[in-house]
């Protein structure tokens, strides 16, 4: 076991101290009583498929890497298992994959939950410059980028910058095709674990914002690289502002006759330290109403950034805020303030007041970080952010969410359709034999003087595992308002290694499905066959194509229609008026989270609402233009496609 003496001789009796604090908390939640109802199972029920992927080169158990990371070659292993799902050959539901699978390094677009419509495929860059044996995928980001009311698909790596596929217009109908185009101005090597896709600026565009990780420049998948000057690890545990260049991308209108899209890049868009730090995740959500959509960065190994959104067409200004400490508030329970490991973001009203809080997954391993996840709560008081305040404060204990694992993804979807949201959350790093979390507590107390230095990190190879006795979690709000854990009931009791989690409707039965991407592993679909006697209202919000005439807005029940042609409108607001006075919203997802992305339709459980209840949804977006438009609309139970007009 190799161990590095400039820290290893100090820190024993650390060691020592540590054990005994670890062996003293680690205690398993009790589940409540509620929870052990037989109702829960037919509530929450789920046929398991598997996912596509397509052995293009074979498959693999592990990353070839460079000579210089080789003794943490399962460490660099770790990542790059991703899902979405979406609309991808226009059929009007959301019931294809776009899967990235570390096992064959592919990315596989594919029919789910509905025969073969067409035949699966790779998105290959060719012939733009890609070399597998020095580059891996890591995600899949579908989006309507050049505005012609096809989905485009955005792809991203470790060891190159990420690539457009424009869907072909001149492909048959039913049968997407797709051509790769560069959106950086240069090539360069950069390790990549989200992209989401928002309009930052409010002109109309879609944009997109890039998190990277790795240092850029560095070559830790080459195997020929033996000596590497730019690779690095982290610099701190809990302050680190060295990893790659996180970027802000504008969008345009698309180049006149070709319908080509081009990003521009945004120098200084961000702070240093949100530029540079480890970004895992990031998520976007309008809190102010002026659907300019606020910013959220999940970091790891340092504090996370919330940025509020000030901008104007073509200006992006972003301004920091943080949460307000006090006497008995943590300095990491403060928002902007923590030292823990952000992995992922998600939006929901978790308390049902009204106001729509976050959940952040961190590194809670009872053997090893006991740090906490984050349940931010929103006080309400929106206007402190115009005081630079964020008015957030962390109730993940008092909710029952502060520990599960080592988290990755988290998604928020109600799958039982009572009105209340469920949270799914991938859990686990790696297997093997022998446990590795000793030389972790030795190297989270390393001196930031040396912790960048790949000489002083631990051997983690094949046979080293580590956090990889969780299941991934499965919450679910009680009646005490509190959450507990059913991940047995809901069958996800039995997986493997995960990351990511992407929600939808894929079969149009008004239940909300999700996919599962595990790493190293096959990956599942949950297809929902819940028994829960609850209705549901799903939402497809459509911008017309670019050059389409201007038109009234309409509803329409025909939500499977193909001729029904438009771009989701993402960051659109609909807000829901129930018959008891409450209301809900939900805003349309770009890509919120780690690595996965869910539709981008709403889904809203009705709980036991009149099948011919009418209700009224008001609509808050941005028209091609950027323009602000509000409607109110009549709807149903049931799916409906709304087609965003004047």
């Amino acid at each position: 076991m190799f161990r590095s003496r400039r820290v290893s001789a100090y820190l024993a009796p650390a060691l020592a101290l540590t054990a005994v604090v670890i062996t003293t908390v680690a205690t398993r939640i009790p589940q409540p009583a509620w929870a052990e109802s037989e109702d829960l199972r037919r509530r929450y029920a789920f046929d398991r498929q598997a996912l596509t992927s397509i052995p293009v080169r074979g498959y693999q158990e592990q990353r070839r890497v460079s000579p210089v990371v080789e003794h943490i070659s399962t460490w660099m292993s770790a990542l790059g298992a991703a899902v979405a799902l979406g609309d991808v050959d226009g059929n009007g539901r959301a019931d294809d994959q776009c899967l990235t699978d570390p096992r064959t390094d592919t990315i596989t677009v594919a029919p789910v939950a509905g025969g073969a419509r067409y035949a699966p495929f790779v998105l290959e860059p060719g012939p733009l410059p890609y070399d597998p044996r020095t580059t891996a995928p890591m995600g899949c980001l579908p989006g309507d980028f050049n505005r012609d009311g096809h989905l485009d698909l955005v792809t991203y790596y470790w060891g190159r910058t990420p690539v457009l596929f424009q869907r072909d217009p001149g492909a048959a109908p039913g049968r997407p095709a797709y051509v790769p185009q560069e959106i950086a101005d240069r090539s360069e090597r950069w390790y990549t674990d989200s992209i989401l896709s928002t309009d930052v600026d409010g002109d109309g565009h879609l944009d997109l914002i890039v998190g990277n990780y790795f240092p850029d420049g560095a070559r830790l998948l080459d195997p020929a690289a033996t000596e590497d000057p730019l690779m690095q690890m982290q610099d701190s545990m809990s302050r680190a502002y060295n990893g790659g260049t996180n970027r802000v991308y504008l969008g345009g209108p698309g180049d006149a006759g070709t319908g080509t899209v081009r990003f521009t890049e945004v120098p200084g868009a961000l702070p240093t330290d949100a530029a540079r730090a480890w970004t895992l995740a990031i998520g976007a959500h309008d809190f102010t109403g002026d659907l300019l959509p606020e910013l959220y960065f999940a970091n790891d190994f340092g504090p996370d950034r919330f940025f509020v959104n000030r901008s104007s067409p073509g200006q992006v200004r972003l301004e920091l805020v943080e949460g307000k400490g006090g006497f008995t508030v943590p300095k990491s329970k403060n928002l902007g303030r923590d030292s823990f490991k952000g992995m992922s973001v998600d939006f929901a009203d978790m308390d049902g007041d009204g106001h729509t809080d976050l959940f952040v997954s961190n590194i809670t391993s009872e053997y090893g970080l006991m740090e906490s996840h984050f349940a931010w709560h929103h006080t309400g008081r929106t206007g402190d952010l115009a005081d630079g305040v964020a008015p957030f404060t962390d109730r993940s204990e008092e909710l029952g969410l502060a520990r599960s694992g080592w988290g990755w993804d988290a998604k928020f979807g109600d799958f039982d359709n009572d009105g209340v949201p469920e949270l799914i959350q991938t859990l686990g790093f790696t297997p093997g034999e022998n446990s590795l979390w000793p030389q972790v507590a030795e190297l989270a107390m390393a001196n930031d003087d040396v912790l960048h230095e790949l000489s002083t990190w631990m051997r983690h190879t094949p046979g080293w595992q580590l956090a990889e006795d969780r299941d991934d979690a499965f919450y679910v709000r009680g009646p005490d308002g509190r959450w507990a854990n059913l991940s047995a009931v809901a069958g996800l009791d039995d997986g493997p290694m995960s990351r990511g989690v992407a929600t939808a409707d894929v079969d149009a039965d008004g239940r909300l499905d999700f996919a599962i991407a595990n790493q190293w592993a096959e990956s599942e679909l949950f297809l929902n066959r819940g028994q829960a006697a609850h209705r549901s209202l799903n939402l497809r919000l459509l911008l017309p194509p670019a050059g389409a005439p201007a038109g009234p807005t309409v509803a329409s029940r025909a939500a499977d229609n193909q001729g029904t042609r438009g771009s989701p409108a993402i960051g659109a607001t609909a807000t829901l008026r129930l018959p008891d006075g409450r209301t809900v919203a939900g805003q349309v997802d770009g890509g919120n989270g780690h690595s996965s992305v869910r539709s981008p339709e709403l889904h809203f459980g009705l709980g036991d609402l009149p099948a011919d209840q009418r209700l009224t949804v008001r609509l808050d977006w941005r028209d091609r233009q950027g323009q602000i438009h509000h409607r109110d609309v009549a709807v149903g139970p049931g799916r409906w496609t709304i087609l965003l007009g004047e």
